[in-house]
């Protein structure tokens, strides 16, 4: 087994939500931040907004070692909320693949990619629960205080990323 090489390993962190939605625009805000931080080389940082199918070409072509969702994730629990899930691509149904340049979730992200015929990198998507998703702009309370936290959890999962091993 060989670690990632530096200069060959890319790590893509895309920022998802609908800025207009309330607290459906967290991911684009982690991102707005995370671009005030270092990153480390091959990491790419984008708001992809509700551009899901320019997201799902981006993984396909981009190379990438790890793929890292930024999303509102509606689950159920205390708003403001932060969770980390691991996505596997061979649970997503294809069924779900309809394309729509102006709004898809992470599931049909990936649904529309093996549709497609496309493989995936790791997916790991950093959620947080969200207070509101009604028409509005700005974040609830709860969530805008989450941000931050967010951020340093996507920082985590870079760091972990570089060191991570590859077959």
């Amino acid at each position: 087994m060989a670690g990632f090489n530096a200069p060959n390993r890319r790590i893509l962190v895309a920022g998802i939500g609908n800025i207009f939605l309330g607290d459906d625009g967290f991911g684009v805000e982690v991102v707005r931040r995370l671009r005030a931080s270092p990153v480390p080389e091959g990491v790419i940082v984008a708001d992809f907004g509700i551009r899901g199918l320019h997201l799902a070409y981006e993984i396909l072509d981009g190379g990438y070692d790890l793929v890292v969702f930024v999303d509102a994730l509606p689950r159920g629990n205390t708003p403001g909320a932060i969770e980390l899930l691991e996505a596997d691509l061979d649970d997503v149904s294809i069924q779900s693949a309809t394309p729509d340049g102006h709004g898809m979730d992470p599931a049909s992200v990936l649904a529309l990619l093996r549709s497609m015929g496309g493989g995936s990198p790791p997916v790991v998507v950093v959620g947080c629960e969200p207070a509101s998703l009604e028409e509005g702009m700005g974040l609830s309370p709860p969530v805008a205080a989450s941000v931050d936290r967010a951020v340093r959890a996507v920082l985590d999962l870079v760091q972990q990323g570089e060191n991570r091993q590859c077959v």
